[in-house]
């Protein structure tokens, strides 16, 4: 065997090596999710109910959620349990992920990696029940109460879950901002000057991402764009932070050598 076939086949091996160990881990995040999804398939009717509850609360007396299709009471239920049951899993999946990665990084990145990941998932949940807490009830009451008195209010379920969980979605990646905008600054891709320029395309742009990811009501595009803004401004307050940090630490380097010479 010559020298280039020794070659090609030990830069082959690392790549399959890799390639059964990204498979091992998506098995690992995919039975995950399945034993939480067990776990949880029993309540599955519990937990939608749950998700119901901003509209069932506000919705007038005698009316009720409907199914219009025939197999949509067992669907609704267990497509939302699948999701909450992603859900759930999200941190266990991300850690995964992290496994696959973390060796290839150096340490100064598995130092920033880290936290900036346990922050997105933290973000996330905190979009998704920002969402149900104090978008739903508002955006609810706006819905129930605007309609004309002869027509009867009953939302169907599967399309109520189709509702609930774009807003879940759009709400959970909003409140990824801070991460993007501190991810831009601490990479040099931008600036926070530069950054600080652009609010008024930021507002701008919030408003748009807000039009299109949410229902077509001035009321549930305000409630996105808005935090969507105040999070852009943490993102840059924190960027803010960092370079101070930089600069500290670059000049008590330079300090140091100083003091060598």
């Amino acid at each position: 065997m010559s020298d280039s076939d020794d070659k090609q086949e030990l830069g082959q091996a690392p790549l399959i090596e890799h390639l059964i160990e990204l498979r091992s881990r998506l098995l690992r995040s995919i039975v995950a999710i399945f034993v939480i999804f067990l776990g949880l398939y029993p309540f599955a009717n519990e937990i939608y109910t749950f998700v119901a509850q901003p509209l069932m609360a506000l919705l007038p007396e005698g009316s009720q959620m409907i199914a219009t299709e025939v197999a949509s009471p067992f669907l609704a239920p267990f497509k939302l349990t699948l999701v909450v049951a992603v859900f759930v899993a999200i941190p266990y999946v991300l850690h995964q992920a992290w496994s696959f990665v973390a060796p290839g990084l150096y340490d100064n990145e598995k130092a920033l990696a880290l936290p900036l990941l346990a922050s997105s998932v933290g973000l996330f949940y905190a979009g998704a029940a920002f969402a149900y807490y104090a978008v739903f009830p508002l955006l609810f009451q706006f819905f129930t109460q605007t309609g004309p008195e002869n027509v009867a209010v009953m939302t169907d379920i599967n399309q109520y879950l189709n509702f609930v969980l774009k807003l879940f979605f759009a709400f959970g990646v909003a409140f990824e901002i801070p991460i993007a905008t501190f991810l831009l600054v601490t990479t040099g891709a931008t600036t926070v000057e530069s950054l600080s320029r652009k609010r008024p395309y930021v507002i701008l742009g919030c408003f748009v991402v807000g039009m299109l990811l949410t229902p077509p009501d001035v009321i549930s595009q305000s409630l996105l764009a808005v935090p969507m803004y105040l999070l852009y401004e943490v993102g840059i307050l924190f960027g803010r932070l960092v370079r101070r940090r930089r600069s500290k630490a670059a000049q008590a380097e330079a300090d140091e050598k100083q003091e060598e010479s």
